[in-house]
């Protein structure tokens, strides 16, 4: 009796071990989920931009000039004279900022840079031969004919990418002048207008630090319907003004090659 008991028991929990292991066996297993890997961003050009450069500029100016200037041009009761100047060196250093924004198309890349220099292109302080007496007016020649101590352009950039390397072309408007009354933008009389052009390459580093060089042609023309020779105190108790004489032309004419570096920081898209 006791052998059939347990028999039937043994029988019992095989039959309970097997509905278990083929319930269980039906369960959704627990798989760890797969990785997620985020993508790394593809770089690209597009994007607002600010930075510093510096370098060097060739002035194509020529200085030899000679002026006739009137009685009282220099200052009440100035003699009149002819003013000569030296054949002085316009070229020299020039740095700046510029600001812009690129678009990338596919490899092509399209923007717009604004920029304003300091430039040491002979713009005042040159030297010349005239009256003694003018000295009386603490006059003080202009500088190299078409010199200059600031310009600025703005331009358009055209260029092609090749990942994290661009070449480009540039172009556009530009304006610029001397220090006429060695009072830095405080005096208009010497400001010119005219075109830049360029062409420049340019690395990105990082996604947000590029940097490259760039030569640009500038051309800045001046009416000639006067002669910018100075500045001076015409009398006692009077700031320093320009000293302009009308119907000469001395051809101040500005036109010079920049070859600079420049270094940027892109703020990023994404």
């Amino acid at each position: 009796m006791k052998t059939r008991l347990f028999g039937l028991l043994a029988a019992t929990a095989l039959t309970i071990a097997g509905v278990s292991a083929a319930s269980a066996a039906d369960l959704p297993s627990r798989v760890a989920p797969a990785p997620v890997f985020a993508p790394v961003p593809v770089f690209t050009w597009t994007g607002f931009y600010v930075g510093v450069n510096a370098g060097y500029g060739w002035n194509n100016g020529d200085d030899a000039t000679s002026v006739f200037v009137p009685a009282g041009a220099v200052g009440v009761g100035s003699v009149p004279g002819t003013i000569t100047f030296d054949d002085d060196n316009g070229d020299g250093f020039v740095g700046g900022g510029q600001i812009g924004y690129n678009y990338q198309i596919g490899s092509f890349v399209v923007g717009l840079e604004a920029d304003l220099q300091w430039a040491d292109l002979g713009g005042s302080n040159g030297t010349a031969a005239f009256p003694a007496q003018w000295g009386l007016y603490a006059f003080e020649p202009a500088g190299v004919a078409g010199g200059l101590d600031w310009f600025g352009t703005v331009r358009a950039r055209v260029g092609v990418a090749f990942d994290r390397a661009l070449i480009y072309a540039t172009g556009g408007f530009a304006y610029g002048g001397s220090d006429d009354d060695n009072d830095f933008f405080s005096n208009n009389d010497d400001v010119r207008t005219g075109w830049a052009l360029g062409a420049g390459v340019e690395y990105a580093f990082t996604n947000n630090l590029t940097a490259g060089i760039e030569g640009l042609w500038v051309n800045l023309d001046e009416d000639n319907n006067s002669a910018f020779i100075g500045s001076s105190v015409p009398f006692a108790g009077a700031s320093r003004q320009a000293v302009e004489v009308a119907g000469a032309d001395r051809d101040n004419d500005a036109d010079f090659f920049v070859a600079r570096a420049k270094l940027n920081y892109k703020f990023s898209t994404y």
